[in-house]
């Protein structure tokens, strides 16, 4: 009989420890499924939400090779010197475009404009072998950089035949109105010319200095156009501030940022300084507070040991052509 009780206790026990086992198998089993699913979803996000220019640190270490001539590299076909009629200026301006290396007529690509410093033109970055054709030739042959157009504007916006006559406080209005003829005149021109991609998200511009500036205040004019503005050492004169107060450089554009809406927020804003900058540095991060305030996502990179020249804007333009157009 005790033999019997004994065998069945043992039995029974046995059930209950292959029971539990069991028990902690499917646990175990669902805890993976779980994981795996969290993995997967986690993955899924990522993938959907593409590329992030703002995930990535700019880089202002680039080599002096990024900026010359490279046997076996294509640098694309500069058009020089296009003229078409703005109505803002009522006379001709003229730009410089430059095609991409494989450039092919029947595809279409995205437009970076470009604005230069003060006193410069059309010519100033985008012309025969100078160092942003180069740059954008290498960084296209290394795969660093997206096919694109890129045009060179001239920021003068009058009569052309007395721009000489002009004096500096002249020019700086004269160059406010580059803002709105970018948007009524050159980018209907470029895109009923040029096989380019339209809407904010196949378009940039990036200007340096007083350019910087109308990079900021044409991309915010015209958020609806633009989704990817740099502004590289931006001058005053975008919103009022306490520098240079009392000049024509301190004369703002707008009492305030325009302010974005979901629909319209810029893909990537990009603002810097160096370190060494003897103008710039106060008022590009006032604008970074003022953006920052606003919930304006921007990167904005204080930088050691450069100054207000060439050099530096090497450095900005590799960073912004590096990310534009990637998603």
């Amino acid at each position: 009989m005790k033999k019997a009780l004994l065998s069945i206790l043992t039995v029974l026990l046995a059930s209950v420890v292959l029971l539990s086992a069991c028990s902690k198998n499917q646990n175990a089993g669902e805890t993976t499924a779980v994981e795996s699913a969290a993995t997967a979803s986690n993955s899924a996000t990522s993938d959907s939400a593409g590329y992030d220019p703002y995930a990535v640190e700019n880089r202002y270490d680039i080599p002096e090779e990024m900026f010359q001539k490279r046997s076996g590299v294509g640098y694309g076909t500069l058009l020089k010197d296009v003229s078409y009629y703005s109505t803002v200026a009522g006379d001709d301006k003229q730009v410089n475009i430059l095609l991409p290396a494989g450039y092919d007529e029947n595809q279409t690509y995205p437009v970076t404009y470009v604005y230069h410093g003060f006193g410069g033109d059309h010519n100033t970055h985008i012309d025969t072998d100078s160092y942003l054709v180069l740059l954008y030739g290498n960084m296209l042959h290394d795969g660093t950089a997206v096919p694109q157009i890129l045009v060179g504007m001239d920021m003068y916006t009058d009569q052309l035949a007395d721009k000489e006559s002009k004096t500096d406080e002249e020019l700086r209005f004269i160059y406010d109105k580059a803002i709105e003829e970018t948007g009524v005149d050159l980018m209907p021109f470029i895109e009923a010319n040029y096989p380019v991609n339209k809407g904010r998200e196949n378009t940039a511009i990036a200007g340096m200095s007083e350019g910087g500036a109308k990079s900021l205040c044409t991309g915010f004019q015209w958020l609806d156009k633009f989704g990817y503005i740099g502004a590289f050492a931006p001058d005053t004169g975008v919103i009022p501030t306490e520098y240079y107060k009392g000049t024509f450089w301190n004369t703002p554009v707008f009492e305030e940022f325009p302010q974005p809406t979901a629909e319209n927020m810029p893909y990537y804003l990009y603002m810097t300084v160096g370190s060494e900058d003897p103008w710039n540095i106060d008022c590009t991060l006032y604008y970074r507070d003022v953006l920052n305030e606003m919930g304006v996502k921007n990167q904005t990179d204080y930088v050691e040991g450069y100054g207000h020249d060439a050099d530096f804007w090497g450095q900005c333009f590799y960073n912004f052509l590096a990310k534009v157009f990637q998603q």
